[in-house]
């Protein structure tokens, strides 16, 4: 039968409740359907074909009307949320999109180029959220429940997921993911996003290949483990790396590497594994270089002794402000190992240790920079010498809201300029002219 105006009437369409309804009573009777342990010996396109097959005849039975673009949807949504992280899955295959924060089933907002925004992303309940947040963790060897309501766990490829629940966390679970590109970053994408300049990238470049040892400075965001995944780049090939880290994020090239990675404590409060634990054991793996993901706690002590006593070339990062306050947080954390030293033995300790301190910034656009260069140099009386090799000025802010500015030499020609020319690195004097 033909309308007034000859077309057909439309194909009745479920809204979306039905859909998600229809989607749930699916998923339950897929997983009692299936055998999920000969879809682990299948091959991935033979496992898709093969749900794809099942989910279409358990949506005949429903008997509920679906055009195809529906019904390819909810076939896609299902094998999401059997294999996948359900309503996650297409903010994880999107590129652009650098941190997913979950503030709970209906609150979903993801950073992209800089700048959150909210996502029509929802999950269907809190315990909808709280199971894909168990299957996260449940895969790393770790748990989440009342008894330990917040955890740090990783995702297949890197990226680092925190998640804290009820009743710290008031209005329902909270899951935050920062990601970690497909293609890790090098140092030429860096000096396209500005991050840093040609000269920069010069001397850190030798600062790793002369076996210096850099602490990375920044606050949350700043891209600190970006910047210590590009320099380790340049360790060479023929050196023995061993990492240490809380959730294992770092991805690097070489051959010749060992991870590590920190343990939480089990049900009776037992097996915990620190950083400092790791380090003290690494110290006895033969490590060319040690890299720690981030100091934050006594391991700072070790780390310091390590540096002191062979283990050049080492690298780090840290939360701070400015390379001063990386300085004094260090300081505190060598505190927090329990060994009673003078205040001024910590910091020979440091000027003797560390030679490169970086800091990182989040601008308001979104934009991260590396603002300062920073050489220690010894000490002078009771304070730490730190010069200011090179640094980011900033000019203001275009009328887009873009930051303004440039990378400058401050004119101070570095101390390691020596232990580069030793090496066979020379460095041209028109790189240190501001």
């Amino acid at each position: 039968m033909l309308l007034e105006d000859g077309l057909k009437p439309a194909v009745p369409t479920a809204d979306d409740d039905q859909l998600r309804d229809m989607k749930t009573r699916i998923h339950r009777r897929l997983i009692d359907t299936i055998d999920l342990a000969k879809m682990d010996l299948m091959r991935n396109s033979e496992v898709v074909s093969e749900i794809r097959s099942v989910i279409e005849s358990l949506i005949v039975g429903e008997g509920i009307p679906l055009n195809q673009k529906e019904r390819d949807r909810l076939v896609v949504e299902i094998q999401h949320e059997t294999f996948g992280l359900g309503p996650l899955e297409p903010l994880l295959s999107d590129d652009q999109v650098s941190d997913i924060l979950v503030n709970n089933c209906n609150n979903v907002y993801v950073e992209r180029q800089g700048k959150l925004v909210k996502t029509e992303v929802r999950f269907r309940d809190n315990a909808h959220l709280m199971r894909i947040i168990e299957r996260i963790v449940s895969k790393v060897g770790r748990r989440i429940d009342e008894s330990a309501p917040y955890v740090d766990a990783r995702l297949p490829d890197g990226s680092r997921v925190n998640a804290i629940i009820p009743p710290l966390a008031l209005d329902g679970p909270v899951l935050s993911i920062r990601r970690f590109g497909r293609d890790p970053l090098s140092m030429r994408d860096l000096i396209q996003l500005e991050t840093l300049d040609e000269r920069m990238a010069e001397l850190l470049e030798g600062a790793v290949q002369t076996r210096l040892n850099i602490l990375i400075s920044g606050g949350t965001g700043t891209g600190k483990t970006t910047l210590l995944n590009v320099l380790s780049a340049f360790i060479p090939s023929d050196e023995r790396l061993v990492t240490i880290e809380d959730s294992a994020e770092l991805h690097l090239n070489q051959d010749h590497v060992v991870r590590l990675e920190t343990r939480l404590p089990n049900l009776e409060g037992r097996g915990e594994v620190t950083s400092r634990d790791l380090l003290r054991n690494a110290l006895r793996m033969r490590p060319d270089r040690i890299i720690i993901g981030e100091v934050r706690g006594a391991e700072a002590l070790d780390l310091l002794q390590a540096m002191n006593t062979g283990h050049d070339g080492s690298l780090s990062t840290v939360h701070a402000n400015t390379t001063r306050d990386a300085l004094s947080r260090l300081e505190t954390m060598v505190l927090m190992a329990g060994v009673d030293l003078p205040e001024r033995a910590v910091k020979e300790q440091l000027a003797s240790a560390l030679n490169i301190v970086l800091q990182l910034v989040r601008f308001s656009d979104g934009t991260r920079k590396v603002v300062k260069l920073s050489e220690i140099t010894g000490m002078e009386g009771g304070t730490i010498v730190m010069h200011d090799i090179m640094v980011f000025q900033q000019r203001g802010i275009d009328p887009e809201g873009r930051v303004i500015g440039s990378f400058r030499a401050t004119g101070v020609r570095p101390l390691f300029a020596e232990r580069f020319r030793l090496f066979g690195h020379e460095l041209p004097e028109m790189m240190f002219r501001n």
